[in-house]
C-alpha cells in the first residue's frame, strides 16, 4: 500500500484576506515544452534496454522470456570448463549445429543430483560416435565464485565448455529463468526446440531430446 501524506490541517486558502498573493497559472508555451522533454527522456530511456551490459553478454531486445520456436538469445562469457577457449559464445547462427545448453551452479542442490549423470551421459556420447557425438553441449554456471564454479565442474565429471555467469546476466537477463537446474535444447538453425525446467532431466531423456534435434534421429 502507498502511504500518502496527511492533510496539513485546515486554513484560509491561497485566495482569502486581503493580503493574498494571486498565483499566476503556467505559460501554456512551458507545459508544451515539458512534455516534448519528457517524451525525449522517455525514448532515450527505452532505446538503452537490450543493449550489452558490458559483461560480455548481449540481450535479445525481445522484452519477454525466450519460448519455443524463438532465436535463441546471444551470448559470450567466460569459458570455466575443461575444453574450449578463454570464452564460450552462443548465437542463433552458430555454425548450424544443434545445441543444449544446461544451466546449474554449485549452490543448487539439486544440480548436485542431476548433473553428475547427465555428464556421464555426454562423456559416453562423444566416445561412441556417431550423431549424437555431433550435438554441441553448453554448461551455464550462474552466482558461484570461480572457486565454487570450477571445483563443482571438476566433481561433476564435465567435459564440456561453461559460460561462467555469475550475475545471472545469462540466466536470468537473456532467459528469464528463475533458480537452477533448466535445459535449452537449440535446433541447428538457431530456434528453441525444447526448455525444461526443474530436475527432471535424466540421461535418458537427454539423449531422447536430443535425437530429436538431429534431422535423422540418429
Amino acid at each position: 500500500m502507498t502511504d500518502v501524506a496527511p492533510p496539513s490541517g485546515e486554513g484560509p486558502g491561497p485566495g482569502s484576506g486581503s493580503g493574498a498573493v494571486e498565483v499566476r497559472k503556467p505559460r501554456k508555451i512551458f507545459l508544451l515544452v515539458g512534455v516534448v522533454l519528457a517524451v525525449i527522456i522517455g525514448i532515450f530511456l527505452f532505446t538503452g534496454l537490450g543493449t550489452s551490459d558490458g559483461s560480455g553478454t548481449t540481450g535479445s531486445g525481445s522484452g519477454s522470456a525466450p519460448s519455443v520456436g524463438d532465436p535463441v538469445p546471444s551470448f559470450k562469457a567466460q569459458n570455466l570448463g575443461p575444453v574450449g577457449g578463454p570464452s564460450v559464445s552462443m548465437s542463433p547462427r552458430h555454425g548450424g549445429q544443434p545445441t543444449v545448453l544446461l544451466f546449474f551452479g554449485n549452490w543448487c542442490p539439486s544440480c548436485h543430483q542431476e548433473l553428475p549423470p547427465l555428464a556421464a551421459a555426454v562423456r559416453s556420447q562423444r566416445s561412441a560416435g556417431g550423431g549424437l557425438s555431433g550435438v554441441r553441449v553448453v554448461g551455464v554456471d550462474s552466482e558461484d565464485t570461480v572457486g565454487n564454479a570450477t571445483s563443482f565442474i571438476h566433481d561433476s565429471g564435465v567435459t564440456f565448455p561453461v559460460a561462467y555467469d555469475p550475475n545471472v546476466n545469462i540466466t536470468s537477463g537473456l532467459f528469464y529463468f528463475t533458480g537452477d537446474p533448466y535445459a535449452v535444447f537449440v535446433n541447428a538453425d538457431g530456434t528453441i526446440a525444447r526448455i525444461v525446467r526443474g530436475d527432471v532431466l535424466t540421461p535418458s531423456s537427454l539423449t531422447a531430446d536430443e535425437r530429436a534435434l538431429i534431422p535423422s534421429g540418429t
